[in-house]
């Protein structure tokens, strides 16, 4: 197959400035563009990441390197940009390639005016997922004096989303202890008092009664990992999430259940709420953020929105 770069040359060649706050530049994995289907562009303040999910051969690295030096010849490459670097997400090791400049592993980005820290070069996710904007902006709006729970909370955006919407209470619930502390660094980013916010590093499936004690709760977030060896299948996994729901919720909660998984379509986690837990009706699916688009509406991330109706 012909290596075509062009749409990455166009994304570049139409911006005049790049934006204070992160943003996916280009969205390959869209499928949108034959044989860049494997390629993420995303601006981080100042530093540009370019993900390559599967390996290719040397020709095709060298054309995304020609690309990536090209923009550094524009002006817009000279004013905005001080690192360039490639993350080979294939590998085990030697991940990270340094195109331009010198990567900084450690910083502090903006999405709609809230402060999140970002670990680059040494994870494969830099803590936090640019396709859920939508979904943070949402519970930010959806919060107010609400008790809110945020199960596989990672690095806690949803729950930094919450807090500054007027959240009264906050439990975040994830096993990766190193995520949640890296969690409250974001909310102390943002001045927030950790008074009202709980950090629990717990397997959900042993803590439903603890979870229950704090509850009940007017907001769920369930943005779950597809796959997680040893502690969560999506398919069969989820359906025991449901299945307990309507013992945490409030009469009128809402609940925003998210999934990532391009085989699974929308439907999948309607028709699962309607059997497991049929109190809780859907209500919306939220838009992606228009820098990803898709070939399918339903390949990529799904954020629906229910609400219980007991």
């Amino acid at each position: 197959m012909q290596i075509d770069f062009s749409p990455v040359h166009q994304v570049f060649s139409q911006l005049s400035v790049l934006p204070n706050e992160v943003r996916r530049l280009f969205h390959g994995r869209g499928r949108c563009y034959p044989s860049l289907e494997h390629l993420t562009i995303d601006w981080l303040s100042g530093q540009i990441m370019c993900s390559v999910f599967k390996e290719q051969d040397e020709k095709w690295l060298d054309a995304l390197r020609g690309c990536m030096h090209d923009l550094m010849q524009t002006q817009l490459g000279q004013d905005f940009v001080q690192c360039i670097f490639i993350q080979h997400r294939y590998r085990h090791e030697n991940q990270v390639e340094t195109l331009f400049g010198t990567l900084e592993e450690q910083i502090v980005v903006e999405e709609n005016a809230l402060r999140f820290e970002l670990s680059l070069g040494k994870k494969q996710n830099s803590g936090l997922f640019l396709d859920m904007r939508n979904g943070r902006d949402w519970v930010k709006h959806h919060s107010q004096d609400k008790k809110v729970l945020n199960l596989f909370a990672y690095t806690c955006g949803f729950s930094v989303a919450a807090i500054a919407g007027g959240a009264q209470k906050v439990v975040n619930l994830d096993m990766a202890k190193a995520a949640l502390k890296q969690g409250r660094r974001n909310h102390l980013l943002n001045q927030h008092s950790l008074e009202a916010i709980s950090f629990l590093g717990h397997d959900l499936f042993k803590s439903w009664g603890k979870l229950r004690k704090m509850g009940p709760y007017d907001l769920i977030v369930i943005d779950p990992p597809t796959f997680q060896k040893g502690s969560f299948a999506l398919t069969k996994d989820y359906q025991r999430i449901l299945r307990r729901l309507p013992e945490l919720l409030s009469p009128s909660a809402q609940v925003l259940a998210c999934v990532n998984d391009p085989a699974l379509q929308s439907q999948f986690l309607i028709d699962e709420m309607h059997r497991e837990a049929p109190s809780v009706k859907y209500v919306e699916r939220l838009a992606n953020p228009p820098e990803f688009t898709d070939i399918d509406p339903e390949g990529g991330l799904k954020c629906l929105v229910f609400k219980n109706q007991a």
